[in-house]
């Protein structure tokens, strides 16, 4: 029993000594001061969040969550923006110039996601292949996970993909095969072009894309606000 309790101690008075910080019941250190965020930024500002919609040309928005257009059914996000931290923005700007030669773009249904927001999906579905676990948090949470489909820049409509997103079947896995091939090539083509430029595809969702190097942001749970 000890063994258990001491080292979660040491985090906990680490948490507060350096980030001014607790920890949350899963042991997990969630930044929720703005205050702390802003010296983040003050020393490295590759911590900062970015406006996706100001800072990349052409991209388009569709937050569900900032409507009841979702499957928790009411709104989670007070407005419809869409936040990555600076090198997960910088790579998805050349993901959409990439793209923009094909006469395609991208869409982008979520980015950045609260913390606490991440423990309501959870509540909800209670299926951690496609919400992410309280326990560990997400990656939506540390700015550095986006849900992206790509679109035809001419009409404006989405290509064709195996599911909508948030479809928790297995036809959401990026390796579920019974799909026409122009779909196939779809999926492989939205893939292929994040792959180039850091993102790898989440296991079961075709449209969650994770930036490497995740692991050295803090999980967060700021709103959109805060981030502006």
């Amino acid at each position: 029993m000890k063994i258990k309790i001491i080292p979660l101690l040491i985090i906990f008075l680490y948490s507060i000594i350096c980030f001014g910080q607790s920890v949350n019941k899963y042991g997990l250190t969630i930044i929720d001061d703005t205050s702390f965020y802003r010296k983040e930024v003050e020393r490295d500002s590759l911590n900062k969040f970015v406006d996706l919609e100001k800072f990349i040309p052409g991209i388009k928005l569709d937050i569900k969550y900032a409507t009841k257009n979702n499957f928790v059914g009411v709104p989670v996000y007070t407005e419809a923006k869409a936040f990555l931290r600076l090198p997960a923005a910088y790579a998805l700007k050349k993901v959409q110039a990439e793209l923009k030669k094909r006469g395609l773009g991208l869409k982008v249904y979520d980015a950045y996601r609260p913390y606490s927001v991440t423990v309501l999906f959870y509540d909800k579905i209670r299926d951690t292949d496609f919400v992410a676990s309280p326990w560990e948090g997400s990656r939506h949470n540390r700015g550095c996970a986006v849900d992206v489909s790509i679109i035809n820049l001419k009409t404006g409509k989405e290509l064709e993909m195996p599911t909508k997103i948030d479809d928790f079947t297995f036809k959401a896995h990026p390796d579920y095969k019974d799909i026409p091939d122009t779909v196939k090539s779809n999926r492989t083509l939205l893939f292929n072009v994040m792959k180039k430029y850091g993102f790898s595809q989440f296991p079961t969702e075709w449209w969650h894309f994770d930036f490497s190097g995740w692991i050295n942001y803090f999980l967060m749970d700021l709103k959109f606000e805060d981030l502006e």
